[in-house]
């Protein structure tokens, strides 16, 4: 599959901020590829580098295999870019905006924004200042992708949208990726994702903590809850168990329940209750996308987890993993 972006050690530090702490991300062409992280945790950042208005620290990027500082007239021409608070000529028409913008695209440009805004019901003849939010949105976002391009990149982009509209939106981000074209999308929406998304990154803290396919993530991340008799005895090492790649994300313990998030777990319920005396119970069951974001963000839980961790002789792991 050929690579529209690739992205390689990229690092962002302001004075007492490292925005961005060596991130690698290859995104494959015709896919829509969504990117999930908390405030702050450096999407935008990436984003901003991305379309060439940032220059990183250190690392590099290619985009449809250009470089988006020394090639960034010919990539602005390729690619779509709707920011998390688009700026917009507030004393221009709908119209007009749209007519201003074509001089930098080839013929159709306006043709297509137009069709896009009519869809979107916005009213041609009123000035940007005297629209909602969510109309401002749809504008641009008629405005970025009316040229056509091989890669849309949006940081939040069905922000002020309503829940029609938004579902709308989302579901012809698939029909871009199904004609060959690549989708680069930034949100908070994690059901809207979850819908849509061929793969998924997790960003924490300026770091790629997953990415995966969805799908391989689907498969392969589950959570696991046991129930013991004693809350105070040790804990099983699940990396222990017979899938050796197993990982532990994200613990919470809640006195003799205790609740795991695990990467690559293919451990024997029989095999636990019959070595831990303690265990009384193991269940076990596919994890959501929500469930596995909130482990990758927050990571081994508080204060309780590391104090039984160290009780079962594992505690320098939990400190390994801790977030």
């Amino acid at each position: 599959m050929n690579e529209c972006i690739v992205i390689q050690g990229l690092e962002m530090h302001f004075r007492g901020c490292d925005a961005l702490r060596g991130v690698d991300l290859v995104v494959p062409q015709g896919s829509v590829y969504a990117l999930l992280g908390e405030n702050g945790a450096g999407k935008t950042t990436l984003i901003r580098i991305l379309t060439g208005f940032q220059h990183p620290s250190k690392g590099t990027c290619r985009i449809l295999d250009l470089d988006p500082i020394s090639d960034a007239l010919a990539l602005r021409r390729r690619i779509g870019y709707v920011a998390d608070a688009p700026a917009l000529y507030d004393w221009m028409r709908v119209d007009e905006i749209g007519w201003f913008a074509s001089s930098f695209y080839p013929e159709g440009f306006v043709d297509r924004y137009r069709e896009s805004v009519q869809r979107y019901d916005l009213p041609l003849d009123r000035k940007i200042k005297n629209l909602s939010k969510g109309q401002r949105a749809k504008v641009a976002l008629s405005l970025s992708t009316a040229h056509d391009p091989e890669l849309l990149i949006l940081d939040e982009p069905t922000s002020g949208l309503d829940p029609l509209v938004r579902r709308e939106f989302m579901e012809s981000m698939v029909e871009r990726a199904a004609n060959g074209q690549t989708v680069l999308l930034s949100s908070h929406q994690i059901s809207e994702v979850e819908r849509v998304a061929d793969y998924i990154a997790i960003m924490h803290k300026g770091k790629v903590q997953i990415a995966a396919p969805l799908s391989e993530l689907r498969d392969s991340i589950f959570e696991v809850t046991i129930s013991r008799a004693d809350p105070l005895a040790a804990l099983p090492d699940l990396t222990q168990q017979p899938s050796s790649s197993a990982e532990v994300l994200y613990e919470k313990i809640e006195g003799r329940q205790v609740r795991w998030i695990v990467k690559n777990y293919q451990g024997s319920h029989e095999k636990l209750l019959s070595e831990w005396p303690n265990v009384l119970a193991v269940r076990s069951r596919p994890a959501t996308l929500e469930e596995l974001f909130i482990a990758c963000t927050r990571g081994m839980n508080s204060s309780s987890a590391s104090a039984s961790a160290t009780q079962s002789g594992i505690g320098s792991k939990a400190d390994r993993q801790a977030s």
